[in-house]
């Protein structure tokens, strides 16, 4: 039997009931500290947790069809719970128990709950009327479980009387009585003892039935596990199963197999043959009681409960082997190798492997031969096997055996790898060997790394799987091509062409291409199942619970959702051809619109993106948000409707067009600010001015006038100013347009008259200066000391060419395919429409009319004729427009080349979630924020150093001119790459040289120089804080690290405290042998916990605490140290046998196992509540949560934090 496969485990207090939700992935479990845990086992997350028993929790049932939990403890209570997500509450509560209530259960169809309890009585509770309708009596001792029949109204009870009842409860079901709840008289005519099973030989812990065979199986306190069968008048003892060495805790039949799977308190789950009695494999802990079973009621899961948590687990492997050759599946069901034609669907048996391997355990894989029509068959059990086999030409009534003219051997890997050769890994003696089909070794290969796997890496070649490397290696050559790091592989599809391979590990997913020279790596927290390639080169893969994609180039996403694990074999349109966990083809139709339209995208083909978007609806801020990403903001327009997100995009890709389409449906003057700064930016004044005049900005206007040359619109804006009355504005204009009479009037109007004087003087209206003289009551006399001026010579100039019908030209970048396509936001028929940067005859007319109407609006009788455009002048204007700028585009921002890019720092913020990488770009905001979020840091002032260090170290700054500025550059860690979505920042701290320092303090540690020791721990741990992990293993490495970081700046704080007590406080004894003792269950490496446990001996003696010198002796003789220390240590034991006490007691239990609170030093006891340092993991007692953590003076106590970000 292969190793359980353990699926989720958690770590909590002692667990003495469990049971699995039937539909769902969740598990209750009720613990001994009185709470109830519902837990998503697939996703490894607390649901939630249901506390209002006083004291254990011992049953724990989930109704099989409705949202119901109930629970029983030792509270003489059983409760009853909602289990719906949005009101998950206790409904209400049954008495009547007198003593601890041991099991609880729901009856499969009538409104019954089934409880067992200490006061010797199993009753059945109607959970509809509340009332108890039955109470079976009988068991002269505590009655330790009671369980329904699945079909039979029977119920089977076990009790500490050493007995086994069986109830016939057929009654009940007729005459349920409807007496009030406390009227038991008729009570036990509806049930009766049918069996009392004796045998067992001290009290019987747990007994259920088997769910299709009259059998029941039952565990007691005497080790036994025994089967009993039952027949309509009898039931007797079939046979015992023995093994365990304490107490059997529970026992269950298989719901599929005939096997029995039982738990004890000898700390071990154990699986049993039913036809042999004989225990097939055992699963075991070094320090967890087991105490509870459960099966799960449709999947091949099971649940054990023991004193620190739980574990749900598998007892079989659930993927089913395949492989795929052209339109053909071949894969092993029920231990026959079968053929799926994917185009047919004709399902046929080939070949029978009965006889292969251990009959509990299928086969692991398949490879398939098509020359010569054969099969290699795997199997995990008796360390490895497999099996080479002919398949028949045609099937025939009769399936051919395997065993027939099977060829065997032993190895943990093998397949094809040519024609007439196949490859096998022999693990343990780590050796491949190259067969021929007579299964005769042809060569031997000793693989360069240590291997654990084999898969097929293209003609002569195989890809090695080791824990952190994946190898592809030449056969002929024996010689190594290329080598990727990667978590253990588990899986390998290549695509059609073999260009490209998909390497699939527990989490990670790696595409490669043929040689391993480029890569991409996908991460996910879901563990992953299976994949195939689509034809269109697309990786299709499935989770747990998801059907995903994933791009060449790394990008993936979301395709479906699944209610159960699938194993994919083939993806072809949108159908995906798979085999669930009974091995059976099933087919799923899935929507590839997405995937297909992003692949597209990438590899700019343009026509089946249009394709997509005329035939699909995609819709959603995904894709918007991918299009912005990918800097297809255009392509994003199609998708939107918002008109304000329709607004930002339309201007960040410069489609003017769609700009004031929105715009005028916003009608903000802020979008019309920002409109008419982008429109300037690309030269179309018209819509410019269009802009301005929504927002009556009329000394902007006048401007753009001027120098567009419109000297009849800059007339227009000198009327509409008389009329606001704004003599500046009215200068302005009078200035612009030339007209000299003009600026006169104004200067007059404002009593300005020497200025007046002077401009007519100056340009030679003799008769207007006269005039304004006289109108100011003086003569020429007066004035004859003004100095002289000469004729004023500014004059505005002449227009040659009139342009102010056209925009200004961009520059070209060729035409764009989508500015046709999409124009204006929505698809033409033909996609051919020329984009015009401009609005033509409608934006001309448009800005006139605008114009017309504030003059009307302002000055009522001024002459209009003059406003309006000449309509042959509007025709001319369109003309010219469409010839000359027919291929015109619009371009974004400042135009081609001149577009301000991303800064470098800013992709560095965009490109990682690492605080480091953060603080290399200089954006320490965002740093401290992804600090804060990730481990709680809330104390920055000692993080400033090592900010201001590590952003000097991501730049280097070079003079090349003397007289300008310096340059600043930017240290890429991948210089190499090219793509802005995965340029980083160089590692200013790496993990190793940060273990340098560790060792620096282990050093310390080892010289006895405690405080230098105590400032390196700090330091490591402040820099460990701003560390990139790039792989599951530095992600490990870098947790251990802090673990031991943390384990030994608190030690040594500890014995710093000691020291300074010793010193100032000479009579505080007590403490001082306190804290020695603590120093000594810090996690050191065993050089330093010599040093720590030869000091603490050395207080606890010479304070006469004998007792515990010589227990501290004996733990460090366990650490195996020189001989002199072996012999000091003997003494104190000696010396403690002769007087075996302690002078001075003190609050020390080594026999429970406790942690150490980083602030006060003082024991927390296993199940005691505490919090924890969200960075270090350091334990506190409750009342420092929300204080900083005094050990390393950055983190909140307690608070919550997401921990470091996934490694990329």
């Amino acid at each position: 039997m292969s190793v359980m496969l353990t699926k989720f485990e958690s770590k909590s207090n002692r667990v003495k009931g469990l049971a699995f939700h039937p539909t769902q992935p969740l598990l209750a479990a009720a613990l001994h500290n009185g709470s109830v845990q519902l837990w998503n086992y697939r996703m490894g997350v607390l649901v939630d947790r249901f506390e209002e028993h006083e004291g254990p929790v011992r049953g724990v049932a989930i109704h099989p069809s409705r949202a119901l939990l109930v629970t029983g403890g030792d509270d003489y209570k059983i409760k009853v719970w909602d289990l719906k997500p949005q009101s998950r509450r206790c409904l209400f509560t049954l008495h009547g128990h007198l003593d601890y209530v041991r099991t609880v259960q729901f009856h499969h169809e009538m409104p019954w709950i089934l409880s067992a309890s200490d006061d010797q009585t199993i009753r059945i509770w109607n959970s509809t009327s509340r009332h108890c309708v039955a109470i079976l009596t009988g068991h002269s001792h505590y009655v330790m479980s009671a369980q329904f029949h699945p079909k039979d109204d029977l119920i089977v009870s076990t009790s500490m009387d050493q007995t086994v009842r069986v109830w016939d409860i057929s009654g009940l079901r007729k005459n349920t009585p409807n007496n009030g709840p406390n009227n038991f008289e008729t009570f036990d005519t509806f049930s009766t003892v049918k069996y009392v099973l004796e045998g067992h030989d001290r009290g019987v812990n747990w007994a259920s039935f088997h769910p299709t065979l009259p059998l029941i199986v039952s565990a007691a306190d005497d080790r036994t596990i025994k089967i009993w069968r039952m027949s309509e008048t009898r039931a007797w003892e079939v046979d015992s199963c023995r093994g365990h060495f304490n107490s059997v805790s529970s026992a269950i039949f298989h719901p599929k197999h005939e096997l029995i799977v039982s738990c004890a308190e000898d700390k071990t789950v154990r699986v049993w043959d039913l036809a042999k009695r004989t225990a097939i494999q055992t699963f075991r802990r070094e320090n967890d009681r087991f105490w509870i079973l459960a099966a799960h009621p449709n999947l091949n899961l099971f649940a054990a409960g023991h004193d620190g948590g739980l574990i749900v687990f598998k007892l079989e492997r659930e993927r089913p082997a395949f492989t795929v050759h052209g339109d053909m599946l071949y894969y092993i069901r029920d231990k026959y190798v079968r053929t799926y034609d994917f185009n047919s669907g004709s399902d046929i048996g080939l070949l029978s492997v009965r006889k292969f391997g251990s009959p509990y355990v299928p086969p692991r894989t398949v490879s398939y031969n098509p020359a010569e029509r054969a099969v290699v068959v795997t199997i995990s059990s008796d360390n490895g096997l497999f099996e080479l086999s002919s398949l028949p030409t045609q099937s025939s009534g009769e399936v051919k055996d395997s065993s027939a003219d099977g060829k065997r051997g032993s190895a943990h890997s093998a397949i094809f790898v040519a024609r007439n050769r196949f490859a096998v890994l022999n693990k343990t003696s780590q050796l491949i060997e190259v067969r021929d089909l007579s299964n005769s070794v042809v060569k031997t290969i000793k693989p360069p790394a240590q291997t654990n796997e084999i898969f097929y890496g293209g003609t002569a070649c195989l890809i090695l799987s080791s824990t952190t490397t994946v190898v592809l290696y030449d056969i002929q050559q024996q010689k190594t091509i290329a080598e990727l790091n990667s978590p253990p592989v588990k899986y390998v599809v290549w695509n059609a062409d073999g260009s490209l391979v998909a390497l699939m590990s527990k989490h990670t997913i790696t595409i490669a291409n043929k040689n391993f020279s480029q890569n991409s790596l996908i991460h996910e927290t879901i563990r992953i199942k299976s994949g195939a390639w689509d034809d269109a080169g697309v990786f299709i893969y499935s989770t747990l619970n998801h059907i995903k994609y994933c791009l060449p180039q790394g990008d993936h996403g979301v395709i479906c959702t699944l209610d159960n694990p699938v194993y994919l074999t083939r993806v072809k349109g949108k159908t995906a051809h798979c085999l669930d966990r009974s091995a059976r083809p099933r087919t799923i139709t899935f929507d590839p619109t997405e995937y297909r339209f992003k692949l597209a995208l990438l590899r700019n083909n343009y026509d089946e993106m249009l394709h997509i978007i005329r035939t699909s609806t995609l819709l959603g801020q995904s894709i918007i948000a991918y299009l912005q990403q990918k800097g297809f903001p255009e392509i994003a327009l199609h998708f939107v409707q918002d008109k304000n997100t329709r607004f930002d995009l339309a201007i960040e890709c410069g489609n003017l067009d769609v700009a004031l389409e929105t715009a005028r449906a916003i009608d903000r003057p802020e979008c019309w600010e920002r409109l008419a700064q982008q429109a300037l930016k690309q030269g179309n004044h018209k819509i410019v001015e269009k802009a301005y005049q929504q927002t009556k900005n009329f000394d902007r206007l006048s401007f753009l006038y001027l120098a567009t040359g419109s000297t009849e619109k800059l007339s227009k804006m000198q009327k509409i100013a008389d009329a606001r009355g704004d003599p500046m504005s009215r200068f302005h204009n009078a200035l612009y347009a030339g007209d000299v009479l003009g600026r006169i009037t104004v200067l007059r109007d404002v009593g300005l008259h020497p200025l007046a004087y002077l401009t007519a003087k100056t340009n030679g209206l003799e008769e207007e200066a006269a005039e304004i003289l006289e109108a100011a009551g003086l003569t020429e006399a007066d004035v004859d000391d003004v100095p002289a001026f000469g004729k004023c010579t500014l004059q505005t100039p002449s227009v040659v060419t009139p342009t102010s019908n056209f925009n200004w030209p961009s520059i070209s970048m060729g035409e764009s395919f989508f500015d046709r396509a999409l124009a204006n936001g929505h698809l033409d028929g033909d996609g051919d429409i020329p984009h015009i940067n401009g609005n033509g005859l409608d934006s001309g007319a448009g800005a006139s009319t605008v114009l017309d109407e504030w003059a009307k609006d302002e000055e009522p009788d001024v002459e209009e004729d003059g406003w309006e455009l000449d309509a042959e002048a509007e025709d001319d204007e369109e003309k010219d427009v469409d010839e000359e700028f027919e291929d015109a585009i619009e371009e974004e921002d400042l135009g081609a080349g001149a577009a301000p890019g991303v800064s470098e720092n800013e992709l560095w913020v965009r490109n990682s979630p690492f605080a480091a990488e953060h603080v290399a770009a200089g954006s320490f905001d965002t740093a401290m924020q992804l600090l804060s979020r990730q481990l709680g840091v809330v104390n920055f002032a000692l993080l400033k150093p090592s900010f201001l260090s590590i952003y000097r170290s991501s730049h280097i700054y070079v003079s090349p001119i003397a007289s300008l500025p310096p340059l600043q550059l930017h240290i890429r860690r991948n210089p190499e790459e090219t793509s802005p979505g995965r340029v980083l920042p160089v590692a200013a701290r790496t993990l190793s040289s940060i273990r340098t320092e560790l060792s620096e303090g282990y050093r310390f540690v080892s010289g006895n120089k405690l405080s230098e020791a105590q400032a390196t721990f700090r330091s490591v741990l402040l820099a460990l804080l701003l560390m990139v992990v790039s792989s599951d293993e530095e992600a490990k490495e870098w947790r251990d690290t802090v673990t031991a970081a943390r384990e030994y700046l608190l030690g040594v704080s500890i014995e710093l405290e000691r020291r300074r007590i010793a010193q100032d406080e000479p009579d505080n004894v007590r403490r001082s042998l306190e804290l020695a003792a603590y120093f000594t269950h810090c996690q050191l490496q065993p050089q330093h916990m010599q040093i720590a446990l030869r000091s603490a001996i050395g207080v606890f003696a010479k304070a006469n605490n004998h007792a515990t010198a010589a227990k501290l002796a004996r733990r460090l003789l366990d650490l195996n140290p020189d001989p002199k220390i072996v012999a000091q240590a003997r003494q104190r034991i000696a010396a403690g046998d002769r007087n075996p006490r302690n002078t001075v007691e003190v609050s020390y239990d080594e026999f429970t196992e406790f942690e150490i609170c980083a602030a006060t030093y003082t024991p927390i006891y296993k199940g005691s509540p505490s919090v924890r340092c969200p960075y270090t993991d350091a334990a506190f007692l409750p009342e420092f949560k929300g204080k900083l953590d005094p050990l390393i003076e950055l983190t909140e106590i307690g608070a919550t934090a997401s921990g470091l970000p996934a490694p990329r």
